[in-house]
């Protein structure tokens, strides 16, 4: 997916809003939008949007001397969304249907996104999680059932922390025997990382591994190549969040992205409303 013009206002805004998220140094916050802007003076369009991202909080990172500026809030996320988890496996275990209503419950959990919206609350969370069990999906669910059948190997990309979670739920109705959860290599927003997992005991499941990069999506140019393995010899992959799909719309691989469209741009290119609760190939 290439970079849209309206792409620029929204990561000028999220560069601010993590700027003085870290300190509260106006110097500090001036340099990086400075530094921002004459980036993006020469971005190419043509890469994703993550491309940029990375830049950005590569950026913020060597100005603020802080390797992980979003720790506490991944940490609160990931306290959040475990105070619902026992809640959550037990619509799972009543519904009529398991493995549709852990799809559901996987996408509500990508609310959990500072990308875009950097202060998600309890009453939300539990907003978004009701919205979901009655959402209609914008995609193809027989599509995806016959892929999750056929399938030996599935990859499963992570998006953010706290939503790795609600993830738990899809990978234990797929069955975790033949799943293995990918995570980002290094800190970035509120992705998931290989702690994160961790800490919500993603990796006592299914194999976690890091995709040795530090971009907000998975730009495979980018990966280790010991992530590129296990990517190109999946017989399905399943990405969670806009990064992901912003990333690798355009790959031709066996993927299905699940996200809530949660941006106009992206919503465009995927074809669905805004605000879609979207289950997709692409």
């Amino acid at each position: 997916m290439k970079t849209s013009l309206d792409c620029i206002p929204c990561l000028v805004r999220q560069t601010l809003e993590m700027a003085r998220m870290v300190t509260d140094d106006t110097g500090v916050h001036e340099q990086v939008l400075r530094d921002v802007l004459n980036r993006m003076a020469n971005m190419d369009m043509h890469q994703p949007p993550p491309v940029m991202a990375q830049q950005i909080h590569r950026n913020l990172r060597n100005l603020t001397r802080i390797e992980d500026p979003y720790q506490q809030a991944k940490d609160h996320q990931n306290r959040m969304a475990m105070s619902v988890l026992g809640d959550l496996k037990t619509k799972v275990a009543a519904s009529d249907d398991p493995l549709m209503t852990a799809v559901r419950l996987a996408i509500a959990g990508n609310i959990i996104d500072m990308g875009v919206n950097n202060k998600v609350s309890d009453a939300s969370l539990r907003g978004a999680i009701d919205k979901a069990l009655t959402t209609s999906f914008a995609g193809d669910w027989g599509g995806f059932l016959g892929a999750v059948n056929a399938a030996g190997k599935i990859l499963y990309l992570c998006d953010n922390a706290g939503e790795i979670v609600f993830d738990q739920l899809l990978i234990n109705a797929l069955g975790p025997a033949r799943v293995t959860a990918a995570v980002r290599g290094k800190p970035i927003l509120n992705d998931a990382t290989l702690a994160d997992a961790v800490a919500t005991g993603l990796d006592t499941i299914v194999p976690v591994i890091e995709n040795g990069s530090d971009a907000p999506g998975t730009l495979l140019d980018d990966c280790s190549a010991a992530f590129k393995k296990h990517f190109e010899a999946a017989d399905m992959i399943i990405a969670k969040g806009q990064g992901n799909f912003e990333s690798l719309s355009d790959q031709p691989f066996p993927i299905f992205f699940l996200f809530q469209a949660k941006c106009p741009v992206i919503a465009e290119h995927a074809g669905v409303p805004l605000k879609a609760h979207v289950l997709k190939r692409y």
